[in-house]
């Protein structure tokens, strides 16, 4: 009887540890760009695509799936860390549907941005859509869950947003109309500006948990170490002051925003010193290479100049910081995935 009993207080204890595992966030719903889409651009008519080969080889399967990624992306990481699923899909996917998005969905599109301006340089989902796709996601949701459990998950959700980088690289210093308007101060007000009211609209459809990521150290990006190669190909500077400067006010405007917004749980996220740290010091992390990209030369590959036609892309991505010109290897979304969770997201848990 005694041995019964044992056994009875070592399953139920056995349970008990589980329960204490699940997580508290029943799903994931992700607003951003390239960093954060899974392949909504794939049925989107631009030529920013990364639905071929060699993106994704190291994914499961092996299959190119619109990640810019050899593998997943930092949001798929968070969600299984978080103990929802592997990954999550992109809305646009056609073969997914509100049952795999009950538990997370992203609506990122590579290459957008704050800036309206952003998203037609190549002609990618604009950031505002993206909150109409939300919109329309919750109008399916409540029909697939009923209203009431609908709107608990709704609340329940944590809401990651990651967008910013392409408005200065892909906008503010490529063409001469933002740049003409604005100081880079006030652009980065614009900007941060935009995402106050992204925010406070959210909030306003039912969102109470929310992460929103500050800017990478975007001048050390393979693409923009290539403009600086007469300089010894060194990150350039004057675009990390700009991530910087940016990251601060981010943070003074949620600082804001959580005292004008009653209830909800608003943190940033900064990917700068993390990502900054792995270029710097990069075998401390497993790497050899932070400097150019596994994907060609790292210097300008990026979608179609990353494909199986190009002759240089590297054996083992483990061993780069970076996949392509300007997104990180699956492995460096992994430790950034892992940071976050342990410090951002750590009271969410």
């Amino acid at each position: 009887m005694a041995c019964k009993v044992g056994i009875l207080f070592f399953f139920v204890n056995l349970l008990l540890q589980v329960s204490n595992t699940r997580a508290t966030v029943p799903a994931i719903i992700v607003f951003g760009d390239s960093t954060v889409d899974p392949g909504n651009n794939n049925q989107v008519p631009t030529v920013l695509k990364s639905n071929f080969e060699p993106y994704g080889r190291d994914y499961d399967g092996g299959k190119p799936t619109g990640r810019f990624s050899n593998g997943r992306i930092a949001t798929d990481f968070i969600s299984e860390a978080l103990g929802i699923k592997p990954a999550i899909p992109a809305y646009l996917d056609p073969n997914y549907d509100i049952k795999d998005f009950a538990t997370g969905v992203s609506f990122a599109s590579a290459g957008t941005g704050y800036d309206n301006a952003t998203s037609d340089v190549l002609s990618v989902i604009p950031f505002w859509m993206e909150l109409e796709y939300y919109k329309e996601y919750q109008h399916k949701l409540r029909r697939h869950l009923g209203k009431d459990e609908a709107n608990h998950r709704l609340t329940e959700s944590l809401y990651l947003i990651s967008i910013g980088t392409n408005d200065f690289l892909e906008n503010y210093y490529i063409f001469p109309t933002r740049s003409s308007e604005y100081t880079v101060d006030e652009y980065q007000s614009f900007l941060i500006g935009i995402a106050s009211n992204f925010i406070r609209e959210l909030y306003r459809l039912g969102a109470r948990k929310v992460v929103i990521a500050g800017l990478p150290p975007m001048g050390c990006l393979p693409l923009e170490r290539t403009t600086n190669m007469f300089f010894g190909s060194d990150c350039i500077d004057e675009y990390n002051n700009v991530a910087k400067d940016f990251n601060k006010k981010l943070q003074g405007a949620i600082t804001g925003l959580r005292q004008e917004l009653h209830g909800i749980h608003l943190v940033m996220s900064n990917p700068y010193d993390k990502l900054m740290e792995m270029i710097q010091n990069p075998s401390h992390f497993g790497f050899e290479d932070a400097e150019t990209a596994c994907c060609g030369t790292g210097f300008f590959e990026m979608s179609y100049l990353c494909d199986n036609m190009n002759p240089f892309t590297c054996s083992d991505a483990n061993k780069f910081v970076f996949w392509d010109a300007f997104h990180p290897t699956e492995k460096t979304n992994a430790i950034m995935a892992d940071y976050v969770v342990k410090t951002t997201l750590a009271e969410f848990r």
